[in-house]
């Protein structure tokens, strides 16, 4: 063996060589065999060779690890890269070269700085999905549903920004949702809310109710969005608009029945504005009814005691409601000129209400039909009942006219002669007329009588058998004046024989058939004047066919005498306005 190594200065003055030439002195000063000298070198060199070779085996061991370690970084460095969905990265060495070690250097800052990314991207996908898991939950119905299931797991296999746009996708949708069904909520609160205040009731039982989680003092995030709340909101907010909806046609039946009954019993506006608030609705919809309490059961409840005390009271004052309508009734007959019988509709209306066999209501409802029905046959009769009072006034003006002309001192200038004189120019003018006004109510009058089917009666005396009669006592009128003038002409013709004969001329004296003869004003005027106050008790004194065309009409039923008077030129003879005569047989 030579060991020829050189002088190390790391192990000073003990080396391989000088160690082996020590050896070599030892064996000399010994005395050691050459055979046993080559021995023991021999054996020197085997355990120096077995040395070599453990340092040997645990290079290379170390230097398999090491390739390991570089083929694990390589491995990991292409998951990293496929499970972040990155195609490249910027530290990442394109060309591998240099020792193991270099390259394990090379790839470590690549693998530190992706282990970092990865980390994150976990915590990222982490995040979103726990609010994805926190909104299903609240959209399940489970408000505190991550604190049950804890927190998701994130598949790490795939940490891709793609994968992760699909989670923040889902989350932007689902938080949409959540906002939707939020606002779906709190409209829902608030509609049972506003509803809750029109009724009365209590709006923080009705609505936690529904969820505990609705009450005011929660806040707006806390609250349940889930289907079944939404449902039952629904349902609730359904349940109150039906409840508002009968109350609201309850309490507009009941403001109707007080309306009526006030209406009925002319109750005071004092008393009635203490009910303004139930009347004030009597014709709103459902929707426009906002004002809080407005349809609360106590005030429905007051409603209905306030009707059912007047419900009692009508029935005590029933029969003085009902002569006041029968009042009214027979008020616009007598203004209408029509004859009814009024003893016997109150007898009638004492016995009905006095029986029991007919509502209150249903009798004032009949009466009000009668003052309706009565009223348009008032209308009907108008312009008819204003001719005749034309025609009246008219013949009441032609009775004065004729008696101021038979006033021998009419154009004596006594106090108010001027007067008279003015009215007789007018009540000429007037006179004139009536012939034409006769015409014209008559031909109305028929044309009434056909369109109706029935008589017009004035008072309960028909209409035309008056105007006949008129027209029959005006033509006897102006006969009697046409034999008044030829008695006048004989007299005077008398007159002028005398004086020629006895040559003297009596003095002018009245003829004793012009004396002049006043009528009763109340029941008609002298010459025709048809009466203002009508009544049957004149028409059971008796009539007088009419005369049409110089001859009598027997079918026509004609006015009583006291309608109008006669003047006679006879000083025995004189028919009274009250006197009845005969009728034609």
């Amino acid at each position: 063996m030579a060991v020829t190594d050189a002088h190390n200065p790391l192990l000073g003055e003990a080396t391989c060589g000088s160690l082996l030439q020590k050896l070599q002195e030892i064996w000399d000063e010994v005395g050691e065999s050459d055979e046993e000298r080559d021995k023991m070198l021999l054996q020197l060199e085997q355990d120096c060779l077995d040395v070599y070779k453990k340092k040997v085996e645990l290079a290379a061991k170390s230097r398999a690890q090491l390739l390991q370690a570089l083929s694990d970084a390589k491995l990991e460095l292409s998951t990293l890269l496929s499970a972040l969905g990155e195609k490249s990265f910027v530290g990442i060495p394109e060309k591998t070269s240099g020792t193991i070690k270099e390259q394990l250097a090379a790839i470590a800052p690549a693998l530190e700085q992706l282990w970092k990314q990865k980390e994150q991207r976990v915590k990222d996908f982490s995040d979103v999905q726990s609010q994805i898991q926190k909104i299903c939950g609240e959209i399940a119905g489970n408000l505190n549903f991550n604190d049950q299931t804890g927190t998701p797991a994130v598949d790490e296999a795939d940490l891709s920004l793609k994968r992760l746009d699909e989670y923040h996708a889902q989350l932007q949708e689902l938080q949409k949702e959540k906002s939707e069904r939020l606002h779906k909520v709190l409209e829902f609160v608030s509609t049972v809310h506003d509803l809750c205040a029109v009724l009365g009731m209590d709006f923080f039982s009705t609505v936690t109710e529904v969820h505990p989680s609705l009450n005011d003092s929660t806040s707006v995030q806390s609250k349940s969005i889930s289907n079944d709340t939404l449902s039952r909101l629904a349902k609730t907010v359904l349940a109150l608009k039906e409840d508002k909806k009968q109350r609201l046609h309850k309490l507009q039946e009941l403001a109707t029945q007080l309306i009526d009954l006030w209406n009925l019993m002319d109750t005071p506006i004092e008393e009635r504005r203490l009910f303004d608030h139930v009347t004030c609705n009597i014709s709103a919809s459902v929707d426009e009814v906002t004002v809080p309490g407005a349809l609360a059961l106590d005030l429905i409840e007051q409603a209905e005691v306030e009707v059912e005390r007047l419900d009692q009271l009508k029935a005590s004052r029933m029969k003085e409601i009902a002569f006041k309508r029968q009042a009214e009734l027979e008020e616009i007959f007598a203004r209408a000129h029509i004859e009814i019988d009024p003893e016997a509709a109150r007898e009638k209306i004492m016995a009905l209400i006095d029986s029991g066999n007919v509502e209150p209501t249903e009798l004032l409802t009949d009466m009000d039909n009668q003052i309706a029905n009565a009223k348009e046959e008032s209308l009907s009769r108008k312009d008819i009942l204003d001719k005749v009072e034309k025609w009246m006034s008219a013949c009441e003006e032609e009775s004065w006219l004729d008696d101021y002309n038979r006033d021998e001192n009419r154009y004596n200038a006594s106090r108010g002669a001027h007067l008279n004189l003015k009215r007789a120019e007018k009540a000429r003018i007037l006179v004139n007329k009536i012939p034409a006004l006769v015409d014209t109510l008559v031909a109305k009058t028929r044309a009434w009588e056909e369109d109706r089917g029935i008589s017009f009666t004035y008072d309960g005396v028909p209409l035309l058998a008056m105007l006949d009669e008129y027209a029959m006592l005006r033509h006897e009128r102006e006969d009697e004046k046409r034999r008044m003038r030829d008695q006048k002409k004989y007299n005077e013709q008398q007159n002028t024989e005398q004086e020629a004969i006895f040559g003297s001329r009596p003095s002018p004296a009245r003829p004793a058939g012009t004396k002049k003869v006043v009528g009763p004003r109340a029941n008609g005027g002298a010459n025709g004047t048809p009466s203002r106050r009508l009544s049957l008790n004149a028409h059971q004194n008796g009539s007088r066919s009419a005369v049409k065309d110089g001859k009598r009409d027997n079918t026509r039923p004609v006015a009583p005498v006291n309608y109008v008077a006669i003047s006679k030129d006879d000083d025995a003879s004189h028919v009274s306005g009250s006197d009845p005569v005969p009728g034609s047989p």
